[in-house]
């Protein structure tokens, strides 16, 4: 047998970027447990349209919903369209009033004088005062977004009116900045304030400041910005972000429905990095077409996952349009409230303004050490594939140095984002390949000595299926422990601030479950012989060649259309975002999981790959023809590398990810020793047969 060697320089400068990896796991850790403090909030609107459709005094739902756990009130600017349906502001288009004064249905004189005067113009639009707080919000909105050229101030009879020199349509839509009378409601009920503002067509410095003046002596907990632009976008964004700093407020990012990164706003970017990305905060809400097809427990429960998962701190919740059975509307939404307040209190959570991660990057050296280590962990790769490779022990501290000045040099300069990706990706793809190889290696000795010491019949009559489960159990747990080191090297990579909050990402997700296959496959046949078992030490080209050029049976090529197609599917419904749907069963099993294990443990290892490592284990001891044995091998590379892919997802508490790594490993093993007991059954009724 020809054996491959572990270079113990690469193996000890491993160990030694894990404990550094280690060590940024540790700051990780204390850094995502600080951050546990979530903003619950509703649109106030909402709160006015359950206390309208109930008859009930609108103080009176405030108080109850506030009892119920809202913390903030999404306040959004007012428009004259909302304004108008209210009573509070009244706009006519200058042609109405005069078809009123022509139809004679115009009975006001001092109107009419106003007419004969022409001081009313078809083209215009009129806007006059219900309630006195909402007209000088409005007076001054309108000032401050068309410019004191488009907006006269005249007198009817001692009643002011506005003249506004704009298009009726437009106009009732346009937004005139957070109302007054909805925030002085709010803060007197004891909440907090979700201010949702809209950018200015052209925005100046003036309206930057006249939108900050107006929130100045109110309980702001997040401002998070509507529509397509931030405020200041594009020319003052410096004077919006020492607003954000003068007055220590959090910016509010939106994620997107497919959560992936945020809705796409103008200045975004630029505003987080500007005020510190320990001044920002994520708010989901459910979508607003879905939340009607989701039943409450299921939507209490989408928000226990967001909270934990994805690091959302800002809730924002819509009201259900219809009550539940034998509830009044107002009931059952105070019951929602009240069921996702209780759940995130018990997932550990507090309530009040969204807490924030502190601005933390890790020390340079440890994230050099971290990316030395991957260096090391790709020329110990590269060694234990080629056979050549691995005898020129010089050659590869001489390569190793060579790549680890250049991956590092970046990093202590205090740039290196490429090269930190890189290492992301190698971590999560060199690790589980290492960790099953090094399981490989691990075989050809023991049937080495077994073949040498003329052993292997009495191995394969002897090993009772106890002792099949404890040896491949004992072994995927070594081995998910191994896979485990490439997890905290990807995160010992790209832990900041910024993957946290996912202003940036790990690219090439999908890619991690196909290279590993990849690495560990030829690794395999380098080792072992899957065409023909009697002859040792053939080249995998050779081998692939010879297995091209076999014939294939009917059976044997829709056997490998199966595999494919499952191959295909897995690969699709990996990564952020799946283009396949997920089943109504599934769905059933994943809330099932989610209720009994802390994270729910992913399937592809739960159901595919931890029992077909155990499987492969046992394939080996068993003696099973080396092509069984590779398919098996091939499925549990899968499992590993997937465990190693959830660190991935750096919006994810580190805690959270290791848990659910843990998670998979239990239900796994069950699942394989079921299946080692199924094949010893299936063995035993084989021989008497």
């Amino acid at each position: 047998m020809k054996k491959f060697t572990y270079n113990r320089t690469l193996v000890i400068v491993i160990c030694i970027g894990l404990f550094a990896a280690l060590i940024i796991a540790g700051q990780r850790y204390f850094v995502e447990s600080e951050n546990m403090q979530v903003d619950m909030a509703v649109d106030y609107q909402n709160i006015v349209d359950l206390a309208e459709r109930e008859g009930l005094e609108l103080d009176d739902v405030l108080k109850q919903v506030k009892e119920a756990g809202i913390t903030s009130l999404a306040i959004y600017d007012s428009s004259l369209e909302e304004l108008a349906r209210s009573g509070k502001v009244f706009a006519l288009a200058g042609s109405e009033i005069l078809a009123n004064y022509q139809s004679g249905t115009l009975n006001n004189d001092l109107w009419r004088q106003t007419i004969e005067f022409d001081l009313i113009s078809p083209k215009w639009v009129y806007v006059i005062g219900g309630d006195l707080e909402s007209y000088y919000d409005t007076k001054e909105a309108l000032i401050q977004r068309l410019g004191e050229n488009r907006v006269k101030i005249f007198s009817v009879g001692g009643i002011e009116v506005i003249e506004v020199k704009a298009q009726f349509g437009e106009l009732m839509k346009m937004p005139l900045g957070l109302p007054h009378d909805e925030m002085n409601k709010a803060r007197a009920a004891g909440f907090n304030i979700l201010a949702r503002p809209m950018n200015f067509n052209k925005c100046t410095a003036e309206n930057v400041q006249f939108f900050f003046s107006r929130i100045e002596h109110y309980p702001i907990s997040e401002i998070v910005f509507d529509g397509p632009e931030v405020l200041g976008a594009s020319n003052f964004l410096d004077l919006t972000a020492s607003h954000f700093k003068q007055r220590n407020l959090t910016f509010g990012v939106i994620e997107h429905f497919t959560q992936l990164k945020f809705y796409p706003q103008l200045g975004m970017d630029y505003l987080a990095n500007k005020i510190g990305k320990n001044h920002v905060a994520r708010l989901y809400a459910i979508p607003k077409d879905e939340q009607p097809k989701l039943d409450m427990p299921t939507a209490i429960n989408r928000w226990s996952t967001t909270d934990r998962e994805r690091n959302i701190r800002i809730n924002l919740l819509r009201i259900y349009e219809k009550p539940e059975p034998e509830m009044t509307l107002l009931e059952t939404n105070l019951k929602y409230f009240r069921a996702v307040h209780d759940v995130l209190e018990h997932d550990g959570f507090t309530f009040g303004k969204a807490s924030t991660f502190d601005n933390y990057y890790p020390n340079v050296i440890l994230r050099a050490l971290v990316i030395i280590g991957v260096v090391a962990a790709g020329v110990l790769y590269l060694s234990l594939i080629s056979r050549r490779f691995n005898r020129n022990r010089r050659f590869q501290l001489q390569l190793f140095i060579v790549l680890a000045i250049i991956a590092a040099a970046p990093i202590l300069m205090g740039a290196g984002g490429k090269v930190r990706l890189l290492a992301a990706f190698m971590s999560a793809n060199l690790f589980p390949a290492l960790a099953i190889i090094w399981q490989l290696d691990l075989l050809r000795v023991i049937q080495y000595k077994i073949r040498v010491q003329n052993r292997a019949m009495r191995l394969k009559d002897n090993l009772s299926t106890l002792q099949l489960i404890w040896i491949s159990g004992f072994a995927l747990l070594v081995t998910g422990v191994m896979s485990m080191t490439g997890a905290a090297y990807l995160s010992g990579a790209l832990s900041d601030v910024s993957y946290f909050l996912e202003f940036e990402i790990f690219r090439g997700i999908k890619l991690t479950f196909v290279l590993p296959l990849v690495l560990v496959g030829v690794a395999f046949l380098q080792r072992f012989n899957i065409v023909d078992e009697v002859r040792q030490n053939v080249p995998a080209t050779q081998q692939i060649k010879e297995l091209l050029n076999k014939s294939v049976s009917v059976k044997a090529l829709l056997a490998l259309m199966i595999v494919f197609g499952a191959f295909v599917v897995l690969i699709a419904r990996s990564g952020h975002t799946s283009g396949m749907p997920v089943s109504g069963l599934e769905i059933k099993i994943r809330a099932l999981l989610e209720q009994v294990f802390y994270a729910r443990p992913r399937s592809k290892e739960i159901f595919f790959g931890h029992p077909a490592f155990m499987l492969a284990m046992t394939a080996f001891l068993k003696k099973f023809p080396k092509m069984i044995c590779f398919a098996l091998v091939m499925a549990a590379t899968i499992g590993q590398s997937s465990m190693v892919e959830t660190f991935a997802h750096m919006r994810t508490p580190i805690f959270m990810s290791f848990m659910r790594g843990l998670d998979g490993l239990i239900p796994g093993t069950i699942i394989g020793a079921v299946l080692i007991v199924i094949l010893q059954i299936f063995s035993r009724q084989l021989k008497k047969e």
